[in-house]
């Protein structure tokens, strides 16, 4: 088990040194702070299982600095010390949902048992027999993403086909990996295919495979990736890239469980769950005739959004810092660990290219570092020459258009009759464009 993070904030420098020194003596990695501001910063870089805060200081009080720990991480537990161990204080804290509350003086036995209490409630469960290994590749200390994770371990189970959604890099295949791991079928094959990768022409004699002499180089018989995977599982990544003619037959072998090898009059049955994944929005290509309806309804049985790195900026430290770790080791270099200035630019710059660029980013610093510390001046340098990488097209599009509608429903406070005007666009448009990318007119109003 990894080491747990409890950040202490307390503006009295002696009780401060004493509680860190007994919890770190404990086993625990402690951050001191001595004002809720800073511990909000250093919950950017670092983010904790535990915040233990004072509820009397200069500044921001305790209950404020939890109002703000909720706001960003609604599951994070926030135990409140104070000296005025008054009923109206214990009261306030409670129906605010603070996890504790412990009066000082206190034994250090209570606070530790309270402490274990609220790290023990908080814990994610251990599931049902499935051991998290399951998950391992999937490094997170995101609500979101432990709120979807936790879904996805309960359709694991489960043969519903699934649709993985994300913008590029966000890593779906990772998911696609451990949805299969948790599931019933995880000691039979993964076989991953991208369906934009490959040719038009060879796509199909690779999914459902062909018979030899069935076409000039078809010099044996190949099984094809479906018979392949046999009692296991498929990904189709990028299945919004797949050709129309070749959506027919992939829906036949989904609706009929069998698939015909190119030049065979017969057709084998197959005992796959499939699992899907595009970054295109499936509702946009259905609707200009580019994917059909139900073979989407077909796939899309549940389906899971993962969120883009720059809404789960907590777990840019834990994945940069696993990426150095890895990097280091292949390239031979000593870089151990970033400073707190490079942490800091990884944590406010924008990622669109999401996990995969920012681990581009620290492979390129990696190599390019003779220190054991990596400098904020590598990390600009590997970021600057990320912005001569060219995004897809359709990314761009997608990031434009939502940046456009957020900026129309800034300026009109939400009326969604002036931002349609303003769009020249219909209402009933104006709608459609706004539920693609999840904005709700409400949230600007005022």
């Amino acid at each position: 088990m990894s080491t747990q993070r409890i950040v202490v904030v307390d503006d009295d420098p002696t009780l401060l040194r004493v509680v860190s020194l007994r919890l770190e003596k404990e086993g625990f990695d402690v951050t001191a702070v001595d004002s809720a501001e800073r511990a909000l910063v250093a919950m950017e870089l670092k983010l904790p299982d535990l915040v233990l805060t004072d509820l009397r200081m200069s500044g921001m009080d305790g209950l404020a600095l939890f109002d703000a720990i909720t706001r960003r991480h609604p599951s994070l537990p926030v135990i409140v010390m104070t000296a005025y161990g008054s009923i109206p204080d214990a009261v306030q804290a409670t129906r605010k949902g603070v996890t504790g509350f412990i009066a000082k003086p206190f034994e250090a036995r209570d606070l530790l048992d309270e402490i274990q209490r609220a790290l023990s409630a908080h814990a994610p469960a251990s599931g049902d027999g499935v051991s998290e290994s399951w998950r391992a590749e999937i490094l997170t200390r995101s609500p979101v993403m432990e709120a979807l994770l936790r879904e996805a371990k309960l359709v694991a189970g489960t043969e519903a086909s699934v649709l993985i959604q994300g913008e590029s890099g966000t890593g779906k295949e990772l998911l696609a990996r451990a949805l299969h791991r948790a599931s019933p079928r995880a000691e039979a094959p993964f076989v991953a295919v991208n369906c934009g990768a490959i040719p038009e022409n060879l796509l199909e004699s690779e999914l459902f495979g062909y018979l030899k002499g069935a076409f000039t180089g078809a010099v044996r018989d190949s099984r094809g990736l479906f018979q392949s995977a046999d009692g296991g599982t498929v990904f189709l990544d990028e299945i919004g890239d797949m050709p129309a003619p070749l959506q027919v037959k992939l829906l036949r072998a989904l609706q009929d469980r069998t698939v015909r090898p190119i030049g065979a009059t017969r057709d084998i049955t197959i005992d796959v769950r499939i699992i899907s994944a595009t970054h295109r929005d499936l509702d946009v290509e259905m609707t200009e005739g580019r994917f059909r309806e139900d073979l989407y309804y077909r796939l899309n049985v549940v389906s899971f959004q993962i969120p883009s790195l720059k809404e789960r900026r907590e777990d840019i430290p834990l994945l940069a810092t696993r990426f150095l770790k890895t990097l280091s080791t292949r390239y031979g270099r000593t870089a151990r660990t970033f400073a707190p200035e490079a942490l800091a630019l990884m944590m406010n710059a924008s990622w669109p290219g999401n996990v995969r660029q920012l681990q581009n980013v620290v492979e390129k610093a990696v190599a390019l570092s003779t220190d054991a510390v990596v400098s904020s001046a590598a990390i600009e340098r590997a970021i600057r020459h990320q912005t001569e990488d060219v995004i897809p097209l359709d990314d761009a599009k997608k990031e434009f258009e939502r940046e456009y509608l957020v900026r129309l429903l800034k300026q009109t406070r939400g009326n969604i009759t002036n931002a349609a005007r303003l769009a020249q666009r219909n209402r009933s448009e104006f709608y459609s464009l706004l539920h693609r990318h999840g904005l709700e007119p409400g949230d600007f109003k005022g």
